[in-house]
């Protein structure tokens, strides 16, 4: 157990508070759901963060899922120096988009064309925008509890951030967007199928994480996923699965190659630019020729495609191999059991899920299978053991609505170790 010293975070905090909402630039970085001052962090390599007041944490956040390879991975940081010095955006095209665009196809199959972005919200949106416009509809479905990025009509019933703060639907969305998204709950594909036979022929598309991230890891079974192509396809409507968080995450080949599903549209971000900003979204080549300039469905973006982000999902997709994840895997599972072990010891109600490389420990009994399970969790006990740990120099998610992750360079002893951090919180919060 190490000695927390958060003075020096403290004063950046005040600081950061006078130029900035809150303090950050992304609400659940506030800690507002854990209480207390956020950590400022100085620096991070392979599995270890480093705050300014010189704390040293195991990291499960891995900048929310990007960094699968860990911090400042050498080859990255050693590619990106090389396409810096070159230039780091020129507002025109380069081979670099069209190399990680085949590997992208190559890794994921159903991407047969794809559009680079520059972030996740704006992938969500725009896969919108184009399910909306192919199919001269209005109406999307998206499920209680999935976060599909701050864009107006995916702000309905969205989790993540959304959920840590208690809001449904935010102010400044207008009324009539909301009336055109649908909100099913997660899982539920009797509701799925009563809402086609009402909507079918109205609904332009349906976006699903076909792994929920966005509550903690929470699997789409394989019963209601499938639900969803059979219902899109019977009634003209696009399917699009969100894996900005599960795309190269819950499977190398995404949630997608994991479950036997194909879906017509695919949003990807995170892991894809290698821990720099960007986002995709692509799918089969007659729905993405519809967007300009071969189609009349308007998307761009200045940076869309620029070198840095194009070099750092480079660099990262070719370090990883299906070899990589059977290792991630086991480690995840060994955590994970060994999480729900200290749990059943110490009379901690758990349940503990993990796909591929996410993990999320829930302080409940469970089931736990939709955005409703998750909310009935202990949230007072999730923030005791979230200060626990971090003292016993562990970092996971300050939130219970948010995932962990795992990366190649976390060790059978970092296991170890926080699995024993996990059982020394347990106890401290129990006493």
């Amino acid at each position: 157990m190490q000695q927390l010293h958060t003075k020096k975070s403290a004063a950046a905090f005040e600081a950061a508070q006078k130029r900035m909402p809150g303090g950050v630039n992304s609400p659940v970085r506030a800690f507002k759901n854990v209480g207390g001052t956020p950590l400022f962090i100085d620096h991070g390599k392979n599995q270890h963060i480093i705050d300014i007041d010189g704390n040293t944490f195991i990291d499960y956040v891995l900048s929310w899922g990007p960094l699968i390879l860990g911090h400042a991975d050498d080859q990255v940081v050693a590619d990106l120096k090389k396409a810096a010095e070159r230039g780091t955006s020129y507002g025109a095209p380069t081979p670099l988009e069209t190399e990680l665009a085949e590997l992208v196809h190559q890794i994921i199959p159903s991407i047969e064309m794809i559009r680079m972005v520059s972030s996740g919200t704006e992938a969500t949106m725009s896969a919108i925008r184009l399910a909306r416009g192919y199919t001269h509809r209005d109406k999307i479905v998206k499920f209680i509890g999935n976060y599909h990025g701050h864009s107006d009509s995916l702000l309905v019933d969205a989790g993540s951030g959304m959920a840590t703060f208690g809001i449904t639907t935010s102010p400044g969305v207008p009324d009539a967007l909301a009336y055109d998204t649908l909100t099913v709950p997660y899982n539920d594909t009797a509701a799925v199928k009563e809402l086609f036979a009402h909507h079918g022929d109205e609904i332009a598309g349906v976006i699903v994480e076909p792994v929920a991230g966005n509550m903690g890891v929470v699997p789409g079974t394989q019963t209601f996923l499938q639900t969803l192509r059979d219902e899109t396809t019977a009634h003209g409507a696009l399917l699009i699965f969100d894996e900005v968080m599960s795309g190269f995450r819950a499977d190398f080949h995404g949630a997608q190659g994991l479950r036997g599903i194909t879906p017509d549209l695919t949003t990807l971000g995170k892991v894809i630019g290698g821990g720099l900003p960007v986002g995709a979204f692509g799918g089969k080549r007659e729905i993405m020729e519809a967007i300009t300039p071969v189609g009349n469905i308007y998307h761009a973006g200045t940076l869309s495609g620029n070198p840095l982000a194009m070099t750092g999902g480079i660099s990262t997709l070719k370090q990883l191999s299906d070899a990589d994840y059977v290792a991630m895997e086991k480690r995840v599972a060994a955590l994970t059991a060994g999480i729900k072990h200290q749990a059943d010891k110490h009379g901690i109600p758990m349940t503990v899920h993990h796909v591929g490389t996410m993990w999320s420990a829930f302080y409940s009994e469970g089931p736990i299978n939709n955005f409703a399970d998750v909310q009935a969790c202990d949230q007072e006990l999730f923030e005791k053991c979230f200060w626990q740990l971090l003292a016993h120099g562990v970092y996971v998610a300050p939130s219970q609505f948010e995932t962990c992750f795992i990366s190649t360079k976390h060790t059978d002893e970092d296991i170890e170790k926080t699995i024993e951090a996990y059982g020394a919180a347990f106890a401290a919060a129990t006493r």
